[in-house]
């Protein structure tokens, strides 16, 4: 019984003395760039468009046509736009390569072959360091078949 008792004992003595060394190798250094690390994980970049559609009206088919889209980082971190892709081969996104610093505006060019017929609405999707991750902008046209009479939401 003795035996019992004296190992138990010292079980608990060496549990004790593990506990306090493992207090004792806190780097408070560490603790503090962790710290710093953590704050600035909670900054991000946000982007802000003029506008998230483009309507290029009544166009002839085949008539290549182009739009900017304008945005803002109005977020606390560098922008960085890592890619641009669009519904379909008929529409080009030409996005900024380099960072957009907080406060600063850049501008993402659009280009559209005019291919298709009748309404047609394309999706480009933005991808970037952002909270949301990506943003959705949208291009339309009304492409009327080459030679047709104008027909259409703009025609007279």
């Amino acid at each position: 019984m003795k035996r019992i008792v004296l190992s138990l004992g010292l079980i608990a003595l060496l549990s004790v003395s593990c506990k306090e060394n493992a207090s004792s190798k806190i780097d408070t250094d560490k603790v503090a760039q962790a710290a710093e690390r953590d704050e600035a994980a909670k900054k991000l970049p946000v982007m802000a468009f003029e506008k998230s559609e483009h309507d290029f009206g009544t166009i002839e088919q085949g008539t290549p046509q182009e739009t900017v889209f304008k945005f803002t980082n109005t977020g606390d971190a560098p922008l960085i736009i890592t890619d641009a892709k669009s519904s379909c081969g008929c529409t080009v996104p030409n996005p900024p390569k380099d960072p957009i610093a907080p406060g600063e505006t850049g501008e993402l060019l659009v280009k559209f072959n005019g291919s298709g017929q009748n309404q047609v609405t394309k999706t480009i999707t933005v991808t970037a360091n952002t909270e949301k991750g990506s943003e959705l902008l949208r291009i339309k046209a009304f492409v009327n078949p080459k030679g047709a009479a104008p027909v259409g939401p703009t025609a007279n």
